[in-house]
């Protein structure tokens, strides 16, 4: 897993080792990998001003553009259509 900025200290341990065990559950050993993640953990009252840390098993320009496709669903800026498989 890798970060572009450090992970606090204090949460660093425990985010790679989740994060190892994320990608393992969601990926197991398959290559190329077909499954992506990110996982942020932040301080309660402390995100204005504060920090979120971030690890992630994928590019990070891959996961800034996830991380925007999920902003633009959860505000409600995009609208779901049924698509044809």
């Amino acid at each position: 897993m890798s970060t572009k900025a450090p992970i606090q200290p204090q949460f660093a341990g425990v985010m790679n080792a989740l994060a190892q065990g994320i990608d393992e559950g969601l990926n197991g050993q398959r290559r190329p990998k077909t499954i992506g993640f990110a996982l942020l953990v932040f301080e309660f009252g402390k995100t204005e001003g504060g920090r979120v840390n971030y690890v992630s098993n994928a590019e990070r320009s891959d996961m800034i553009t996830a991380v925007k496709e999920w902003l633009a669903r959860a505000e409600g800026r995009v609208i779901e259509t049924e698509t044809k498989q």
